[in-house]
């Protein structure tokens, strides 16, 4: 999965998070749930906008699961607000299947990063030891 789609996606669930937020404010007076709804639904979609300026593999990493566990909150807050009878059915299975969508991507991405630096660490240990015995051979 490419970064773009993730962070388009998150983008466009933010959206729908800001528009879910002002509608539990409005019309259900929902002040409490919505506002933490509101802080994780959006902070998804913002640390993965700074995932793409991250400072090396291990900020990118970080980044990322810090959008992970915000996904996963909002997750929370979602059933929280659906089980209240605060949401009805079908903007909760909405938004539930695109944060549960969100959060599978994430993980994929996490662990193919992880994956990919193990490898790379194994490929530059494998050449220091190879280059390091024909120094010594010749």
């Amino acid at each position: 999965m490419s970064n773009s789609l993730v962070k388009n996606k998150s983008f466009d669930f933010a959206v729908k998070v800001v528009r879910t937020y002002k509608h539990l404010s409005k019309e259900k007076k929902e002040f409490v749930l919505s506002k933490q709804f509101l802080r994780s639904g959006t902070s998804v979609g913002a640390n993965i906008r700074e995932s793409q300026n991250a400072q090396s593999k291990a900020d990118f990493i970080h980044k990322l699961s810090i959008s992970q566990k915000e996904c996963d909150e909002t997750i929370y807050w979602l059933e929280l607000l659906y089980e209240t009878d605060f949401l009805d059915a079908k903007r909760y299975e909405e938004l539930h299947g695109e944060a549960t969508e969100i959060l599978k991507i994430l993980r994929s991405i996490i662990i193919t990063t992880k994956n990919n630096m193990k490898k790379n660490k194994q490929l530059i240990i494998h050449q220091l030891i190879t280059n390091n015995s024909i120094t010594h051979n010749s």
